[in-house]
């Protein structure tokens, strides 16, 4: 068996595609129950969020595995895999535990080092329990996931990443005003986790604060908990012109804030310089924004440069080693458990043997039961010493790459009958689409 993910996400589709598929509890149980029937799955969840949909699973068959599960989706959202073509992404085995690990430390995130997503992972574990499904697979994987969320944001500074990069906007902005932010007017496009923490800082630093979304009940709330106002979507001409900061952040597919907009709004302000910021991904403002005249764009990647020094920089890298550190752990967890029916096999054998010959000395010598039980207390212990140091090494061997060998040495050497064990055999990538994996084996 291994894992697969197959899902898709604020980084590859688009956000009409996303709630289509999200899953309700209800959702998520049919999905479950469907897949399960399936041959080449015997584990499953469901992560949906706002900002993803995907599907974690323990295959036995990958081409199989990731067939069942891309239909399964194409299902729920009502697309062929044609029309999704490079929206649907899938992870396999490493691959695939350092996603779900990058994942809970929100890394993966529209806001980076959001903590939310631990909920919906607590979520996705309890209802595995509830299928009894504790212990298996997908359980490991998930308890190791809370624990290096945790982790990450225990031992470094992640919260305060998505600050740093409001606070690294509120820099520029005060460089390109030229003076103090108090009493001006910011755009926030979008209502969202980032949206909202941008909201807030921009309103805790007092900026007038004007909250511009798709859905206007999400508007206006987040304008309501910053004392501000909302807006629609169609009204962006008017309020960029009226703003000294805009910051977008909505996650959609293709550009909210494009040239002809600005440069309309530019056209109706005053001579003053307006500073747009890009803090989505994929980007929401189109790129020659930053050549009109009086506009000064900066997107993530300028934000990050202002930021490389920064202990926000530094608590990233900190993160993205204590990742790499638990997908190590992880994977040598496994290759270890490989070993461990091995082990099982070989005391069990050992006492096999043990028996049989305590049953041929009673045939053939007269004990009494004295003796009898100081014999095969000996024996045992002759034999648990001599089968002690190669089981403990076999198990440390098989916790490095390439240590699942020596537990094929051993069973050949003692002639074991052990089940499969191991990652499955074949040319499954680590990483891809769902349409590139269906068509290799199409």
């Amino acid at each position: 068996m291994a894992l697969m993910v197959v899902g898709l996400s604020h980084r590859t589709a688009s956000l009409d595609v996303l709630e289509r598929a999200s899953f309700d509890a209800a959702g998520a149980a049919q999905v479950v129950d469907a897949l399960s029937a399936s041959p080449h799955v015997e584990e499953v969840f469901v992560l949906s969020t706002c900002n993803r949909v995907e599907l974690y699973c323990d295959v036995s068959r990958f081409h199989g595995g990731v067939a069942d599960v891309g239909d399964a989706l194409c299902r729920r959202i009502g697309l062929g895999l044609d029309q999704l073509g490079e929206q649907l992404y899938v992870h396999y085995e490493d691959a695939g535990v350092e996603h779900l690990f990058r994942v809970a430390c929100g890394l993966d995130s529209m806001a980076v080092g959001e903590s939310q997503i631990l909920g919906q992972l607590r979520l996705a574990l309890r209802d595995l329990h509830e299928r009894g499904l504790a212990g298996g697979t997908l359980d490991r994987l998930l308890q190791s996931a809370l624990r290096v969320g945790k982790r990450a944001h225990s031992e470094t500074g992640l919260d305060a990443a998505g600050a740093g990069l409001v606070d690294a906007t509120l820099k520029r902005a005060e460089a390109v005003v030229g003076g103090p932010l108090a009493g001006r007017r910011a755009l926030v496009v979008g209502a969202g986790a980032m949206s909202a923490l941008v909201a807030t800082t921009f309103a805790r630093a007092g900026l007038d604060v004007v909250v511009a979304n798709r859905t206007p009940d999400r508007a206006q709330r987040l304008a309501a908990a910053v004392g501000g106002r909302a807006t629609g979507l169609d009204d962006l001409r008017a309020e960029v012109a009226a703003a000294d900061v805009v910051a977008s952040c909505t996650g959609a597919l293709g550009h909210v804030l494009d040239v002809a907009t600005v440069a309309a709004a530019v056209l109706d302000r005053p001579q003053r310089p307006l500073l747009v910021a890009d803090l989505a991904l994929p980007r929401d403002v189109q790129p020659d924004v930053g050549t009109l005249r009086g506009v000064h764009l900066v997107d993530l990647e300028g934000l990050g440069s202002d930021l490389a020094s920064s202990a926000v920089a530094e608590d990233l890298c900190a993160v993205r080693a204590i990742v790499a550190e638990e997908v190590a752990a992880h994977a040598a967890s496994l290759r270890a458990a490989d070993v461990a029916p091995t082990v099982v096999a070989l005391r069990a054998q050992a006492r096999h043997v043990v028996e049989g010959e305590m049953r041929r000395l009673a045939s053939r010598v007269d004990l009494d039961d004295a003796t009898r039980a100081e014999v095969d207390r000996a024996v045992h212990r002759i034999v648990e010493k001599l089968l002690h140091t190669p089981t403990v090494r076999v198990k440390e061997l098989a916790e490095a790459p390439g240590g699942v060998g020596y537990a094929a040495a051993l069973r050949t050497l003692f002639d074991l009958e052990v089940g499969p064990t191991g990652a499955l055999p074949g040319d499954a990538p680590l990483s891809g689409t769902v349409a590139d994996a269906v068509g290799r084996v199409s």
